[in-house]
């Protein structure tokens, strides 16, 4: 029988034996998920001789909850993610353009996940579109419960619509009559708590800097507001464990946090031509969102990178691709992105030795070329694997 994962005194307590959720995910989720947990299975029995063993239960939410009769979060399925703790899921289905809310979204949004974090680096024999992948090395912490998450739409020609655009026509400012209208909330509680993770995260894992990425030169009171909330707060609570950009004169202290900031739009171009550079970057949801994806396509895509949502008490890992719903069932895609959340879960637990008997068998994997179509097609003399293959041999490999 498996323990229940505790938390108390702002420290998470995780036990032998561990209770952890999974939720299988739509589309591709049923063939990545199942492996994800046999190579996690066998790293744990690996490291740890049995003295350690995940207890996996199933959450059942969206399309299979549907299936039984159920909505697509059930209000006892919601009550067992914040009971456990820690979850991993698949990808779930996302509606464009109309349907229901993204349940990735609202997951974050319900147990307040205010942390995305995506750490991207290079796994050496990956197929990259750019001549130096290597230099990528980053953890980006994406805002998760503000700016365009918490977005508020008005169609055009709507009546609240309308009504906005006369309200801002009464204070001095112009806006099209026929515009639809958004709004992005980002409070000074959110900015500082994201960039408050960014830095402890920093410090404890002895990263070199960080970065506040904004677009403040023209939103000047929310995303410079961003900057300017990150700067005091860092300033208030680290100033001797960091130093600013704008304070130096030479180099670093190789034993201080460097703090700097970028706009957004150069930012994106520093991550492409200058990504050694950089090292933990915080900012707000949609130059997350973008900033994640872009640096991910630079190491070979999202199919190898990993997320987390992480909230005060919570903790829920997910694979950053769709559902891939063409290729459900098949056993074909690439299941890294899972496994590597799976990664960052068992470095969040602290069990390291598990994260890395799988990070290493992962690269040696990939260096053997034995590996998935969508690397394969890209290598010369790559042996082609099914997902469950893949998983195997990276069991094989540890």
């Amino acid at each position: 029988m498996g323990e229940l994962i505790s938390f108390e005194n702002n420290k998470w307590n995780i036990p032998d034996n561990p209770i952890i959720g999974f939720i299988e995910g739509d589309g591709v989720g049923v063939d990545i998920t199942p492996v994800a947990k046999k190579v996690f299975d066998a790293a744990v029995e690996k490291a740890y001789k049995g003295k350690k063993k995940i207890e996996w239960e199933e959450i059942i939410v969206s399309k299979k909850a549907v299936k039984r009769g159920d909505e697509l979060l059930p209000k006892d399925s919601l009550s067992r993610i914040k009971e456990l703790g820690i979850t991993i899921k698949g990808p779930l289905e996302t509606p464009v353009g109309g349907g229901h809310r993204s349940l990735n979204v609202s997951l974050r949004q319900i147990f307040d996940l205010y942390q995305c974090v995506r750490p991207v680096r290079y796994f050496k024999g990956i197929p990259a579109p750019v001549k130096e992948p290597n230099k990528v090395d980053v953890v980006i912490f994406r805002e998760n419960t503000e700016d365009v998450y918490a977005g508020i739409e008005y169609e055009s020609q709507s009546p609240d619509a309308k009504d906005i655009i006369t309200l801002i026509g009464a204070k001095g400012k112009e806006i099209k009559p026929d515009s639809g209208i958004g709004i992005k909330p980002i409070s000074e509680s959110g900015s500082k708590r994201i960039i408050k993770a960014a830095v402890d995260y920093a410090i404890q894992k002895n990263r070199k800097s960080v970065t506040l990425v904004h677009k403040g030169n023209i939103m000047k009171f929310t995303e410079g507001a961003f900057k300017a909330w990150g700067y005091e707060m860092i300033k208030q609570d680290y100033k001797d464990k960091v130093v600013f950009e704008e304070d130096l004169e030479d180099n670093p202290p190789k034993d201080k946090i460097l703090i700097n900031n970028r706009i957004a739009d150069a930012m994106f171009q520093q991550l492409l031509l200058r990504p050694d550079e950089y090292d933990v970057i915080a900012t707000m949801n949609l130059n997350g969102d973008y900033l994640s994806d872009a640096a991910a396509a630079q190491v070979g895509g999202l199919g190898i990178a990993p997320g987390a949502n992480i909230g005060e008490r919570l903790a829920i890992f997910e694979a950053t691709h769709g559902t891939a719903p063409k290729y459900t069932g098949q056993d074909k895609v690439n299941p890294s992105s899972l496994i590597l959340s799976g990664v960052l879960m068992l470095e969040f637990m602290n069990w390291k030795e598990a994260a890395d008997l799988i990070t290493q068998a992962l690269e040696k994997t990939i260096q053997n070329k034995t590996v998935t179509y969508d690397l394969e097609r890209q290598m010369q003399n790559a042996k082609l694997l099914k997902c469950s293959e893949f998983g195997d041999e990276i069991i094989k490999n540890m």
